[in-house]
């Protein structure tokens, strides 16, 4: 399982709107995640509209394109894509910014327990 980090910014004077959306996604769009491999997904959000989203996937490409597939999908990013800056005409789910992973506490513990250093 892939663990991916990815940052948006939503528009400050819409931050209440997203909160108040994201308290009650869609049923379906909650099914059409979990069919399409999107699992442990969160979403964290900063004062000033700095958003984290976290999701474990076997391959975000493959989960993305699943997404694709789904007709609920369209749908809910043409309504989320306004919440956002900075998409230079993407949507929210393929325009965001991924970030790297540089420290996973269970992996070193791993490589640890396999007589790597320490």
């Amino acid at each position: 399982m892939r663990r991916v980090c990815f940052q948006l910014q939503v528009r400050p004077d819409r931050i209440e709107e997203y909160t108040e959306r994201h308290a009650a996604v869609w049923p379906d769009m909650l099914r059409a995640l979990k069919r399409s491999g999107w699992h442990n997904y969160s979403l964290f959000l900063r004062e000033d509209g700095l958003l984290i989203g976290y999701v474990e996937v076997e391959s975000l490409e493959e989960a993305q394109a699943a997404m694709e597939a789904e007709e609920v999908n369209a749908r809910w990013q043409a309504e989320m894509g306004e919440f956002f800056v900075d998409l230079e005409g993407a949507r929210p789910d393929t325009g965001f910014l991924e970030l790297k992973e540089v420290f996973h506490l269970e992996d070193q513990l791993a490589m640890d327990d396999d007589g790597g250093a320490g």
